[in-house]
């Protein structure tokens, strides 16, 4: 496997650029909440010209709709959702500063070319973990969309929130290498 990093938000490029698929990541600091129509507003906004509820330069973008918080936590369970529903948008926030995306799934073509171009990482978060993820975010508060209910936009304190580099700045795709690993050659 690759390499261990424990990194605080936001991210410079210079630290995208030097992970790599594999990676294993642990991130501190602020993470922004956004799912699909989240996403259709933020990327309405940039071409609106408008401001955005928070800053994108060196942000990450959790792809998670979380469950209530039970009495006395900040949040309920937060696990990873499929990320191809935001291939649409995720070019545009790189191209705007975002540093990075969290889920779980395939990007497309466009997401990838977009992490080499503007020095992006998609980080996989694992799937069926939503309750011990959740554990590792300290706060949470909505700051745009309330309406949207578990798809709002929330600011995400975090304190070593476990993430892989599936996709990284070079073109590299980490599941395409895990399967190169057990495909029988000729």
């Amino acid at each position: 496997m690759g390499q261990t990093y424990y990194l605080t938000t936001p991210l410079k490029e210079e630290q995208t650029r030097q992970l790599k698929a594999g990676d294993i990541v642990y991130l501190s600091g602020v993470i922004y909440t956004a799912r699909d129509a989240a996403h259709k507003r933020l990327v309405d906004l940039i071409d609106a010209g408008e401001k955005l509820p928070f800053d994108l330069e060196g942000s990450i973008i959790y792809f998670v709709g979380p469950t209530p918080p039970k009495p006395g936590d900040p949040i309920g369970s937060a696990g990873p959702t499929t990320s191809y529903r935001m291939d649409t948008y995720s070019p545009t926030l790189l191209k705007h500063g975002s540093k990075g995306m969290i889920g779980k799934g395939k990007r497309n073509q466009a997401v990838l070319d977009a992490c080499k171009e503007y020095g992006g990482i998609y980080f996989g978060a694992t799937g069926g973990a939503g309750a011990l993820l959740g554990k590792r975010i300290k706060s949470a508060e909505v700051i745009a969309y309330p309406e949207l209910g578990p798809e709002a936009v929330r600011k995400l304190e975090v304190d070593n929130f476990p993430v892989t580099v599936i996709n990284d700045t070079f073109g590299s795709d980490l599941y395409k290498m895990g399967r190169a690993q057990y495909e029988i050659k000729d």
